[in-house]
């Protein structure tokens, strides 16, 4: 459609005042694609500091509350110094508990993560939800619960990309693009992996790879990671990986089959932590009081290991500096592990289980590494490779995002074969997860709250697009007793081409063809419009989307549908071919805006 030529030109206003200063900077970046990569660049940096900040209030509480000196990890820790700790995480849980209360009370509405935002709302988030997440990830993860800082990372690196794209009014694709540049930089910020905060934004956050989304989120992964790397993070949880040796065809089944437990084990926790919101829920504890509850639970389990506390940074770095605990202390660590991360998500306690599934995977490697001698004798296996393969395996079981753990473990080892390995792993995972589950953690629980949505993809415009805003509103009406003669006079061929028949109280109760009716006139059939009526079961509500109108049109066979309100009296009508026009249009403007072909022909 050639806007140019059927919109009336406007002439400016010789009385108006001239643009200002902020007026101007928004027109420039929402004209200039190299504007936009200059932003996106600012949203890296800008979640890199966060971050850095994020994770040093993390380590400070770590310090003061646990007794941890300098740098040292709690869950790098062989034991609590005083059994009395072991009540920290409940205290956390207290403080959650009880400030949770009042933010509900402020802001009752949900808050809304990066991949909902991107999928749903055109990646509109709010600032103030996102570091009300951020801070409550602190107090989780900082007392101790069994929850990963990425996804605070995330949420507020995400945050400020909207509401910077709102700051300069940016378009619905590229306020997405800000959103996912703030996710992306906030992961490559925290690992020191570019590539892999990049793709995590594609896969995750926009939802889909596009060339000309490459440049600024890329562009944002590098300077968050230069800037990460200036403010001092600490993002080494490998420390120094000696490249494998040649895997051999024994080492290749191993991984088959070491994928395939991770497979198993990601989908029970992400089962495991709906059974604990649904055994709190039956249990009807006051919401304040569960997080106390889950952190006594952790608490407990942290008496055994202090391996299950926080996100478990230090006790992957343990598993690949040494030996590590013996094949049934492993074991009994993925357990509690497990179990701690389900029993703190579910109870109320804030954070992800990103790097959660990576301290398990690694565990569950180390585990295939000490069974495999047993199965197969003679068999050396690298315990460093298999800790990879399990930690990424397990990462794309739970999180998603193949590429982005492949990109990982490339970045962090710096061993290619041994990359390739784990890419065939993790797409071996992914396929498995996804016929068998169908979501990654993230979307399992949008799944849980009523949402359909499987990916960050942009669906948010067919919810927007609804049948009130695509049907005719000018539909003629009919009383369904009225004669087929009198019917024909009313409505000659070319006037109308639908007309709705209702009752004496003016209720729906078909479609009536103005063609047909003229035919039957012409045939001489009995002079009834009652035999004309089409549809008189199936029909539209204003509220349905446009996807929701299209399949009830492919199930119906139907060239034309009523629109009735709620007390069924008809308010409009739609037309299959309408509903497939505009459904075509969305997705070809879609298209466009992936391709960035406005930037393209703009400049």
């Amino acid at each position: 459609m050639n806007l140019a030529a059927s919109a009336p030109i406007e002439k400016p206003d010789e009385k108006s005042a001239p643009a200002g200063p902020v007026a101007r900077w928004r027109g420039l970046v929402r004209r200039s694609e190299p504007a936009l990569i200059i932003l996106a660049i600012a949203v890296g940096a800008l979640a890199a500091g966060l971050v850095a900040l994020t994770s040093g209030a993390v380590q400070l509480i770590h310090q003061i509350c646990f007794g941890m000196a300098g740098n040292a990890r709690l869950s790098g820790t062989e034991a609590l110094r005083s059994p009395y700790l072991a009540f920290i995480p409940a205290f956390g849980g207290a403080i959650l508990g009880i400030t949770g209360l009042f933010i509900k009370r402020w802001r009752p509405r949900r808050p809304v993560d990066p991949i909902e935002a991107n999928a749903l709302h055109g990646g509109r988030m709010s600032l103030t939800d996102s570091i009300l997440i951020a801070l409550q990830t602190v107090v989780s993860s900082g007392f101790g619960a069994s929850v990963g800082l990425e996804a605070g990372y995330t949420q507020i690196g995400a945050g400020f990309g909207s509401v910077l794209g709102t700051l300069f009014r940016m378009r619905r694709s590229d306020m997405r693009t800000l959103v996912g540049c703030g996710a992306a930089g906030a992961i490559a910020a925290a690992f020191q992996a570019p590539l892999t905060g990049a793709f995590y934004g594609f896969e995750l956050i926009i939802g889909t790879y596009t060339s000309f989304g490459l440049a600024p989120v890329i562009a944002a992964s590098i300077s968050a990671v230069l800037a990460s790397r200036a403010l001092g993070i600490d993002a080494n949880f490998v420390g120094h990986f000696v490249p494998t040796a040649q895997i051999s065809p024994v080492d290749f089944v191993a991984f088959v089959f070491l994928a395939l437990a991770c497979a198993a084990v990601g989908i029970g926790v992400m089962r495991g932590v709906t059974f604990v919101e649904s055994l709190f829920k039956r249990s009807h504890l006051p919401a304040a009081l569960q997080p106390i509850t889950g952190g006594l639970f952790v608490g407990s389990l942290a008496l055994v290991t202090p391996h299950v506390l926080a996100s478990g940074h230090g006790a992957l770095r343990t598993l690949f500096q040494n030996a590590g605990p013996g094949l049934t202390l492993l074991l009994v660590i993925v357990t509690l592990k497990s179990l701690a991360s389900a029993i703190s998500i579910g109870s109320g306690f804030r954070g992800g289980l990103f790097f959660a599934s990576l301290y398990i995977g690694g565990l569950m490697g180390k585990i295939a590494s000490a069974m495999l001698p047993l199965v197969v004798p003679g068999a050396v296996p690298d315990a460093a490779a298999y800790t990879v393969v399990g930690m990424a395996a397990l990462a794309v079981a739970i999180v998603g995002a193949p590429l982005t753990m492949s990109f990982l473990a490339l970045e962090t080892t710096g061993d290619f074969p041994l990359s390739l390995v784990i890419l065939m792993a993790a797409t071996l995972v992914s396929v498995i997860v996804r016929r068998a589950f169908g979501y990654s953690f993230a979307t399992w629980r949008l799944h849980l709250r009523g949402e359909s949505i499987r990916s960050a993809q942009d669906v948010g415009w067919m919810r927007a697009l609804t049948v009130a805003r695509m049907m005719r509103s000018d539909l003629q009406l009919t009383s369904a007793d009225q004669s087929l003669g009198d019917f024909k006079n009313q409505f000659p061929l070319g006037a109308t081409n639908w007309v709705a028949a209702v009752d004496a109280g003016g209720r729906y109760l078909g479609l009536i063809s103005v063609i047909d009716a003229h035919l039957a006139a012409a045939e001489s059939r009995p002079p009834e419009l009652a035999g004309l009526l089409r549809e008189p079961e199936t029909v539209l509500r204003p509220d349905l989307n446009i996807k929701e109108a299209a399949d009830i049109f492919d199930r119906t066979q139907s060239e034309a549908l009523a629109v009735v309100d709620a007390s069924r009296r008809p308010i409009g009508l739609l037309t299959e071919a309408h509903v497939l026009r505009r459904y075509t249009e969305e997705l070809e403007r879609v298209r466009r805006d992936l391709a960035g072909e406005e930037w393209l022909g703009e400049n």
